[in-house]
This record gives structure tokens, sequence and C-alpha cells, in this order.
């Protein structure tokens, strides 16, 4: 089974049809899904370079402050412990990976999923092709204004017209990717979804 849909060009105009495999832009969307692949995305994105140092890395002495006895003073033996000012931090965060597993079967499912939803929501486009004469912003504003995309998010082949992705590197909520990088999180996070005819060959032979 297949979604016919309409195709468009950069100026606003009709490009004649194409037709979407259902298997891929046309599966009932489910949340949970889409929150499990978001957050796997999310969790590999962390650094993980937080840093405390404990009482062992701390720059000081080894000698006990005073005497054990005699002094009225309270026990001590080491100016590095966590309850004097300056010592080690008990339990503190360390550097770790944030990452965990996520098998294929479910990522491939996360992104028919973030396919299918902007489908059902009206919100794909399919372009003609996404080149540009010249890497100017400008002239990329003007059609953008023609189309009333919004946020949006551009995905081409397998190679990005450079005079595109250089004119939108400096336009604000959006964005310009090649057809390997498609993922769930950048697909969600924009209103529109704009793929190209090549994007949408490639994306339905990587996901069959």
């Amino acid at each position: 089974m297949t979604i016919k849909t309409k195709v468009v060009s950069l100026e606003n105009k009709a490009a004649g049809d194409i037709e979407l495999d259902e298997a891929i832009f046309g599966v009932e969307v489910r949340r949970d899904i889409l929150h499990r692949v978001v957050n796997w995305q999310l969790a590999r994105r962390q650094a993980g370079t937080h840093k405390t140092k404990q009482r062992s890395e701390v720059t000081g002495t080894g000698a006990k402050p005073w005497r054990q006895k005699g002094l009225g003073r309270a026990r001590a033996g080491s100016v590095k412990s966590p309850i004097w000012r300056g010592g080690g931090v008990t339990f503190g965060p360390t550097p770790r990976d944030h990452g965990h597993k996520l098998n294929k079967k479910l990522r491939k499912l996360g992104l028919c999923n973030a396919l299918s939803a902007k489908q059902a929501e009206g919100k794909l486009v399919v372009l003609d092709t996404a080149k540009l004469s010249s890497p100017k912003t400008k002239e990329l504003v003007d059609r953008l204004a023609g189309l009333g995309w919004g946020r949006a998010l551009i995905i081409d082949g397998p190679q990005v017209d450079e005079n595109l992705a250089r004119a939108a590197a400096n336009i604000p909520n959006l964005d310009v990717l090649p057809q390997q990088g498609a993922n769930v999180y950048d697909i969600l996070r924009r209103d529109t979804l704009v793929l190209t005819r090549d994007a949408v060959e490639h994306l339905q032979a990587r996901l069959r």
C-alpha cells in the first residue's frame, strides 16, 4: 500500500506526485517508542565530564592537624576530610558514559513512527529538489516566506547542496541534513519536515 502525496518546488509550484510506502509513512504512531528513542539519543549526547575531587585527590598535607587529646578540640585526622572547608567531596560525580543500549529494530521503528507522525499531522512536505544557484541567505529566506514552513527540517539525499547548506546556516529554526543523518529527535523538534524526492527514495530503501 502507498500514500499519494503532492510534490512542490522551492518556488512553491506543483512538481507532480510521489507515492510513499505506507509501511514507513503510515504506521500507527506510538508515543512510548518515540519517547524511548529520543531518550536514547539525548543520553548519547551527554558529555558526562562532570567531576569533583575526592579526599584522596585534594591538595594538602597528610599529617594529623593536631594531637588527639589534651587540647580541648574535636579530634581530627586530616585536613582533606569532607567535613572540612576545602576538603574532598563525598560521593561526588565522576566522568561516565550516560549512553545505554537500544536495539536496531526499535531504533528503526522509532524513525518510521516519527515520519508517520509528521505525515498524519499534515506537516510532511515533499520537495522536488533542494538546490540554490548561490549561497545567499536572502534568496532562501524569500523562498521560505512563500512556502510558509516556519520551523523546518530539510532532509536531502546522500549529499546536501553546498549553496543551500551555507544559506541555511544563518537562518534560525531551520536545519538541513543528509538522509543518513535523519533521526527522531531532529524530526520531532521542528514543526515541518521537508523531504526531497531523493531523500524519500533513500529512506524507503533504508527502512524497508
